[in-house]
């Protein structure tokens, strides 16, 4: 009985692995940037000196989807989408890079640009975007930042930065614990001119609820199954056992 209860349980526990996946793409349905996450399982057969008779699921790999998200425009001159492949750098607080999809950037009380949870935008050639008070300012398709001053001379542009853009292998990215992506060797991503910003638009999440919700009624009925097994697996047990017990 041991053999049918222990094949249950690790697709039980699978499933359940599946299921925290899919909630938590269905929770991030709306945050901006977002790239759903995928877990696909597969056999593995049981090693003994026996014949092989047992098989258990393992979570093989986790992966990220990198399809992109609708665009939206929202007019707010700040926020920027990254049109086809690539990423913004950003600043961790230990000084390495992270990138992300996500481009609803704001400024510190410094003039620093930074995204809303407080991470510093990486220029170009490195360093941090400082935005000067009282300037209008517009994001390239390149993400050069150009300012235009709201006092004396209006119509003087000044390229005051560009944004690190970037766009890596999608086999060398990892998704930190954070939702922001990594090289997998700990180094930085090099400039792509390629990549292409829009600037006064947002990038939705790539999650299709739909076919999110499809799949969590189909693990939550793959996860009933699975305890009806050990369940009968159980009362086989008792039968056995009450069986024995008459002798």
């Amino acid at each position: 009985m041991d053999k049918v209860i222990y094949t249950a349980m690790s697709g039980a526990s699978a499933t359940l692995n599946q299921q925290a996946a899919v909630t938590h793409n269905l929770a991030n349905a709306t945050s901006t940037g977002y790239r759903a996450e995928e877990h696909r399982l597969r056999a593995v057969p049981v090693q003994s000196e026996a014949l092989p008779t047992r098989a258990f699921v393992v979570d093989a790999s986790t992966s990220n989807d990198f399809s992109q998200g609708a665009l939206q425009q929202t007019g707010n001159p700040l926020d920027v989408a990254i049109q086809g492949q690539g990423w913004l750098a950003v600043q961790l607080p230990d000084g390495s890079e992270a990138y992300t999809r996500n481009g609803s950037l704001t400024t510190s009380p410094e003039g620093i640009l930074q995204t809303r949870n407080g991470l510093s935008v990486v220029q170009g050639d490195g360093g941090q975007i400082t935005i000067p008070p009282d300037n209008r300012i517009t994001i390239g398709a390149d993400g050069t930042i150009t300012t235009v001053p709201l006092t004396g001379a209006q119509n003087t542009a000044n390229a005051i930065g560009r944004l690190k853009l970037v766009n890596p292998p999608e086999e060398n990215l990892v998704r930190g614990a954070d939702g922001l992506f990594r090289l997998k060797d700990g180094g930085t991503a090099d400039v792509d001119p390629n990549v292409v910003a829009a600037g006064g638009y947002l990038e939705g999440s790539n999650v299709n609820v739909v076919e999110q919700m499809v799949k969590m009624i189909s693990l939550a009925r793959q996860f009933e199954m699975q305890t009806k097994i050990i369940q009968s697996a159980q009362s086989n047990d008792q039968a056995a056992a009450q069986l024995l017990a008459n002798k």
